[in-house]
């Protein structure tokens, strides 16, 4: 199978490194700069798994451009978006050439938001369900650095019409080595859970501006993460995505463990004063929970912090 990755940045690219490894048949859609580093130096990826360099095939968006006349997409099977959120619009654009008739996107967006999107450009046939569990950094000298051993791949079909493309792209994803791809029977419940508990994780240490450690070091941190986390899980659960017990657990571990020095990437962007996911992650699920009649005043506290923050920003 064809993959074609947009950007060789952190997720994709490391993901998309460790496919190359495997010696999948992966092209990245990358800048003309980033073309430039790539085709020098190789992709270069630091791992507590294990570090890798190694060539890759890239193209630029010149080079996906249909000839006149002639369908878009030079056979690609599979688009890879790991995008930001809020960089969604422009990646659709980027990618829309190399999408034809056959083709398949495949999101590892945060959230769920990017998926009414990705719909409307491709139509929902044509858009599988996605998301991973990993921390990568793309430093100024163009290397991948995970940051912590985590590196969760999971997809699957949405509709009942791709079970048979997902099965066929299951061992080209296995392909990577060092992490274990799964194809999820219901990829739409792993997706609402890991937005459960990244907007949790997020509402929290953005809004404290603390790692979990140090909110749970002071006298009501605890209560205020499982509160966080029970509002998430009652919009989860309206949405007909209760929470399986198991996930639940094992979030409610996560956010009150007193040893933790972990916090949302978002709380990083926050502070050195970049863009953040704000809207898309704890602002959509605030919008589902109101929808849903919910009260919901922690997630209500987390984003009109998060609001204020980028208010400052756009008038800097």
């Amino acid at each position: 199978m064809k993959i074609l990755i947009l950007g060789a940045g952190g997720t994709g690219g490391f993901f998309g490194g460790r496919l190359a490894a495997g010696g999948a048949d992966v092209t990245f859609l990358v800048r003309p700069a980033r073309a430039i580093q790539l085709a020098r130096d190789g992709l270069v990826i630091e791992s507590p798994h294990g570090d890798w360099r190694g060539p890759v095939k890239t193209v630029t968006a010149e080079q996906v451009l249909p000839e006149a006349g002639k369908e878009p997409g030079p056979g690609y099977d599979v688009v890879i978006v790991s995008c930001k959120a809020f960089d969604l619009a422009a990646a659709i654009e980027a990618v829309r050439q190399a999408v034809g008739p056959g083709t398949y996107v495949l999101p590892l967006l945060n959230g769920l938001n990017h998926l009414s999107e990705l719909d409307a450009a491709f139509g929902p046939e044509r858009v599988l369900g996605g998301l991973c569990h990993i921390s990568v950094t793309l430093g100024d000298n163009g290397h991948i650095k995970q940051l912590t051993r985590n590196q969760l791949f999971i997809f699957g079909p949405r509709q009942e019409g791709q079970q048979e493309l997902c099965e066929q792209l299951l061992p080209e994803i296995e392909r990577g080595g060092g992490f274990a791809p799964v194809l999820s029977a219901n990829v739409m419940q792993d997706m609402w859970e890991k937005f459960m508990f990244l907007t949790s994780l997020a509402g929290m240490t953005c809004l404290m501006r603390a790692s979990v450690a140090e909110i749970n070091a002071t006298n009501d941190g605890r209560a205020l993460g499982l509160a966080m986390l029970d509002e998430c899980a009652s919009v989860a659960t309206a949405a007909g995505y209760a929470p399986r017990a198991k996930h639940l657990e094992m979030s409610r571990a996560t956010l009150t463990d007193a040893d933790l020095p972990l916090s949302a990437s978002m709380r990083r962007d926050l502070e050195r004063g970049g863009r953040i996911e704000a809207d898309h992650i704890v602002g959509d699920m605030l919008k589902r929970a109101k929808a849903a009649g919910q009260s919901a005043p922690l997630l209500a506290a987390a984003y009109c912090h998060l609001q204020c923050f980028q208010a400052r920003q756009g008038k800097a």
